[in-house]
């Protein structure tokens, strides 16, 4: 399965299983915020005493690759599929570094 690496920056709500709040920055340097269930972006059991930031993964499919003049390699990858998760700004479309972009078991994070 394929997902992107973000970064877990707090717990959010206590509500089971536990929410916490996650960080992608783009290609372009663009902050997007994410609020998911901890089991879905990582296999850690984490509260509010846990210590952040730290890494997850959230899962994505792939949609367009490209390289550009400088050699960069970007990836489009839409994060609606598998599980349904959008931004707090409702956006689920993302171009990323290639090196942001990693394989794992379908199991969380």
């Amino acid at each position: 399965m394929m997902g992107i690496k973000v970064t877990i920056e707090r717990f959010a709500e206590n509500s089971q299983p536990g929410w916490v709040e996650c960080r992608l920055i783009d290609a372009a340097g663009a902050h997007h915020l994410f609020e998911e269930k901890v089991p879905v972006v990582t296999v850690d059991v984490l509260d509010a005493q846990s210590e952040y930031p730290r890494e997850g993964i959230i899962g994505c499919t792939l949609v367009h690759s490209r390289v550009t003049d400088n050699g960069r390699e970007l990836v489009t990858v839409n994060t609606e599929l598998p599980w349904g998760i959008e931004s707090k700004s409702g956006q689920v479309q993302f171009e990323i570094l290639r090196q942001q972009v990693v394989e794992f078991s379908n199991q969380a994070g």
